[in-house]
């Protein structure tokens, strides 16, 4: 069974790397074959245990042939990779299926429908999920079939460009509304080791994005629709609302917020860098150890009032035992903490594995805890088969796995019990805590024993995960553990389940505990060792890791477990790849509508602007360019081109200065300028600035060291332009110069202007990339770093059919995603959405 589970995950996994999913005929065949493979194989064991063969090794037990072990397991891990699969992929063709046509994108629909989970408020508006019911023309006659998908993710924003609403409706999960949506396919950034915000769509079954349109129809039709998944969505903003009024204006109350309801959403990203750092962002959240807490609260408190019949001599035990009960309140309890939490891959497993433990101990089995292990990976592989995806799915199992394969057999010191009259409390203190330390120490020794293990355990997977390790985790978890697990949860829900009276109290010191935690923790983080980085370790090297990491963790007893730390010195030594000697890679972002490049050389690096912000907490910079950096082990880069101060260009800038070290920055922008002031070194570009690292030569064209002065000018005007030359190749970036400095980089010196590929001026705009600029330039291919569907129109069409009739090769990255170039004897380009295609990928 076991080994059918193993199994069925590895293809449920295996389908979520292909770029397209089988036809449905392949899927029937696939069922067909499978069946054909157990009816053959479930007659061939027949056959061997009655009859035997002289080809197969027959074992006798009990008078009777079995066969043998190996095979059945062989046979039972394929016949579950395939069903796994399978599984998976009509899963996902259901989940693909209701889709958003592309003649409707940007086209207003009247919707009816519901308000199916948590909102989220921000500062220009707020957030949704909207199960649609009905779709509705101007008259209010249906329109069927319905030609929007079931569940769309909608933004409301208030004041906000063309969709201008003076007020943004106060939504509550289980209402039903009536509102006018302008929609979009699901459409994410796509670039190397980055969130896959489509993935994350289609997990969630959200088929179409969206924003609320100005209209006066826009209106709350019912206070409340009934159903279990409303009732526990409003259940959990009932508990949100009262722990933000409660904690009002206080810095940590989205930690609050995380403990007791599972959004994290309210947590600033400044707080997140303090507790990834730190090791302890498993915590702030509805992890495992807090369910398993709760569900042992209550198990424990049904326990003791079971025995005791709750005191009424009615014996009860009698009629049921007291454990089942117990296991049975625990399951429960779990249950309902899992629903508030949001259904996580954490707390699935947690509650998949009580729940079978519950049933193990209600049928009187003895549950083999590998067994439940495995059940629990099953049950969420046959209902969220894209929990693979995501880092939570291996951590949460991995510790587990890592926990069991760590203490399973291992032999501890039995806790010493106290005889009667030893430590009576006429006996001196010291006589007294004496015994209770004997009494305390397996257990703390099993517990440093456990985080011993999963720190160890897991850091190539995290490694692997994440390109980082905090080594000051296991100190800072030997605090947050207790700290959050027992006194804080603990004291937060209860909390925001009392009457305020009483729960106020409660939740300001929950909050209290959170801050002076959090103090402890900026401490931990703000020192130099904090994090050990390293690039993101190929397959090969990580499973050597892992090997060697088994191999630590085995029993005493075991030969030279040391030598498994000698596996860890490529993982955690590695450097970064480099490109040869007088090569060059440049890579551009997919950051939607704004320009970020990385150029390297065999020993330098340069970043050419930094994306866009995305709003008040989110930039391309913290969410595009650190985290790919950060994979690639980069922990420096040499320079900084900020080509002008448009928030398009520069709204990245400051988060990659507070992660990453930026020996100079060279930009357009005044001294006073916030990224100004942040830059170690900072410099303003002007023509004729030039310099060469490792045989490439980097020239800067414009604005004229004179333009600076220049206060009428406008920002696009002065945008940096720099040109790139590597093995004979050339890259020009132009960053938004327009017409007028088109012009005068003709006027100074057209033919500095050569280059192969060419970063379209202003994106495309209709002021930019005019016939004789493009001829003076004569690339080969063309980027445009776009947003999709841009409210600019960006790149304008007829400048797009320019570029295509000199010949010019087009690549937008809203299409292509990252576009990644090698200069050297050949210019070659990759682009992610082609590499690293994925069934569910916009193309």
């Amino acid at each position: 069974m076991r080994t059918a589970i193993i199994g069925f995950a590895i293809g449920t996994a295996c389908l979520q790397q292909q770029a397209a999913l089988p036809e449905p005929a392949v899927l029937v065949a696939g069922v067909a074959g499978l069946i054909v493979f157990l009816v053959a194989g479930h007659c061939l064991f027949r056959i061997l245990s009655q009859h035997g063969s002289a080809w197969a090794v027959v074992f006798i037990s009990q008078g009777s042939a079995v066969w043998p072990r190996g095979l059945i397991k062989l046979a039972s891990g394929v016949a579950g990779f395939i069903a796994g699969f399978l599984w998976a992929a009509w899963l996902a063709h259901r989940a693909m299926a209701p889709s958003l046509a592309p003649d409707d994108e940007g086209r207003d629909f009247i919707v009816i429908g519901t308000i199916d989970n948590l909102p989220y408020r921000f500062a220009q508006g707020v957030r949704f999920n909207f199960a649609v019911e009905r779709v509705e023309d101007r008259n209010g006659t249906a329109i069927l079939p319905k030609p929007v998908p079931p569940r769309i993710a909608i933004s409301w924003y208030s004041g906000f460009r063309d969709q201008r609403t003076d007020v943004v409706g106060d939504v509550q999960p289980g209402e039903r509304w009536r509102l006018t949506v302008r929609l979009q396919r699901p459409h994410g950034n796509a670039n190397p080791h980055t969130f896959d915000y489509e993935a994350w769509l289609l997990e969630q079954g959200v088929r179409a994005t969206g924003y609320v349109r100005a209209d006066r129809d826009n209106r709350r039709l019912e206070a409340f629709v009934v159903s279990a998944g409303n009732l526990v969505e409003r259940s959990r903003a009932a508990l949100r609302s009262r722990i933000e009024l409660a904690l009002d204006g206080k810095q940590y109350a989205g930690v609050i917020v995380a403990l007791v309801v599972g959004d994290q959403r309210g947590i600033g990203q400044s707080d997140w860098q303090v507790f990834n750092r730190t090791g302890i962002g498993h915590l702030v959240s509805i992890s495992g150890l807090h369910i398993t807490m709760v569900a042992g609260l209550f198990a424990l408190v049904a326990l003791t009032l079971w025995r005791h019949s709750f005191f009424t001599g009615a014996q009860l035990p009698l009629l049921l035992p007291a454990q089942k009960v117990a296991a049975l309140v625990g399951a429960v309890s779990a249950l309902l903490y899992v629903l508030l939490a949001g259904f996580g891959v954490p707390a699935q497993r947690t509650l998949y594995m009580l729940i079978v433990l519950a049933v193990a101990l209600w049928c009187n089995r003895l549950a083999d805890f590998s067994h439940v292990l495995c059940t629990a990976l099953g049950v969420v592989m046959v209902i969220d088969p894209w929990a693979v995806l995501w880092p939570g799915f291996w951590l949460s199992f991995g510790a587990v796995a890592i926990i069991v394969y760590a203490t399973a057999g291992r032999t501890t010191a039995r806790p010493v019990r106290l005889q009667p009259g030893e430590a009576q409390p006429a006996e001196p203190i010291y006589t007294r805590a004496q015994a209770w330390v004997k009494q305390l120490w397996p257990a703390l020794r099993l517990g440093a024993h456990t985080q011993y293990a999963v720190t160890l355990g897991l850091l190539p997977l995290t490694m692997l995960l994440f390109s980082q390790v905090s080594i000051i985790s296991p100190v800072a978890n030997a605090v947050a553990i207790p700290l959050i697990s027992l006194i804080i949860t603990p004291l937060a829900l209860a909390g925001s389940m009392l009457p305020a009276v009483l729960g106020t109290p409660l939740l300001v010191l929950a909050h209290a505990l959170v801050e002076w935690l959090a103090a402890c923790l900026v401490w931990f983080s703000g020192l130099r060792y904090a994090v050990w980085t390293a690039p993101v370790p190929p397959w090969w090297l990580f499973c050597l890791a892992m090997s060697g990491t088994l191999w630590l963790l085995a029993p005493r007893g075991w030969p030279a477990r040391w030598l498994g730390l000698a596996t860890w010195i490529p993982l955690l030594a590695a450097e970064s790849v480099h490109p040869a000697p007088g090569r060059m890679t440049v890579t551009a972002f997919d950051v939607g509508q704004g320009m970020a490049l990385l150029i390297e050389t065999s020993g330098h690096r340069l970043l050419y602007d930094t994306g866009p912000a995305y709003g008040p907490d989110s930039n391309a910079g913290g969410r595009v360019l650190v985290p790919y950096l950060r994979a690639r082990g980069i922990g420096r880069i040499d320079g900084m081109v900020v080509s002008h101060s448009d928030v398009d260009h520069a709204g990245g800038a400051l988060a990659v200065l507070d992660n990453v070290r930026a020996d100079w920055v060279l930009s357009s922008l005044s001294s006073g300028h916030p990224i100004a002031q942040a830059a170690r070194r900072h410099v303003r570009c002007a023509a004729g600035q030039r310099w060469t690292w490792d045989g490439v030569l980097f020239e800067v064209l414009h604005p004229l060291a004179a333009s600076h002065a220049d206060a009428a000018l406008k920002s696009n005007a002065r945008s940096c332009v720099l040109r790139i030359t590597a093995a004979g190749r050339a890259v020009l970036l132009a960053g938004d110069i327009e017409a007028a400095q088109e012009a005068q980089l003709l006027a100074r010196d057209a033919g500095r202007l050569r280059a192969d590929v060419l970063l379209a001026p202003h994106h495309g705009s209709g002021t930019s990339s005019m016939p004789a600029f493009l001829r003076a330039v004569q690339p080969q291919t063309a980027i445009f770093q776009v947003g999709r569907r841009n409210r600019y129109q960006h790149p304008k069409k007829e400048v797009y059919e320019r570029y295509g009739e000199l010949g010019i090769e087009r690549l937008r990255t809203d299409r292509t995603g990252a576009l990644t170039l090698d200069f050297g004897p050949r210019l070659e380009i990759r682009a992610y959405r082609q590499t690293n295609a994925r069934y569910w990928h916009d193309r």
